[in-house]
């Protein structure tokens, strides 16, 4: 991917992260610049640390069609609400799948318009 792609992507990320702080899910986000440090880590998290957590559970997430796979979003969007100040998730695990569940799906929508 070209650096104005990564930086789009980041943009719409923070831009949804910001849209779900905003709706009753529990996920709260004090500010803009809380939601694009925030959608940074959650970026950062997915490249490191989902490839390990998606190898050690291919047995769960092949028994279950694939449906474990937004278990290891809710997990990557909880370890990000505890690495950055100013983002939290009000019901814990819950509010993290909630927000994980609203994040894909706002962020398809932003990414059909453009």
């Amino acid at each position: 991917m070209n650096p104005i792609g990564l930086i789009v992507t980041w943009f719409v990320t923070s831009v949804s992260l910001f849209i779900i702080s905003k709706l009753p899910t529990g996920v709260e986000i004090d500010s803009f610049q809380k939601a694009m440090i925030s959608s940074l880590v959650f970026g950062l998290l997915n490249v490191f640390v989902r490839p390990v957590l998606a190898f050690f559970s291919f047995p769960i997430t092949f028994l279950t069609f694939g449906l474990f796979s937004v278990v290891i979003n809710a997990a990557i969007f909880g370890l990000a609400a505890l690495l950055v100040d100013g983002f939290s998730l009000k019901w814990g695990f819950w509010s993290a799948l909630m927000g994980a569940i609203l994040l894909g799906f706002i962020n398809s929508l932003i990414f059909r318009l453009f």
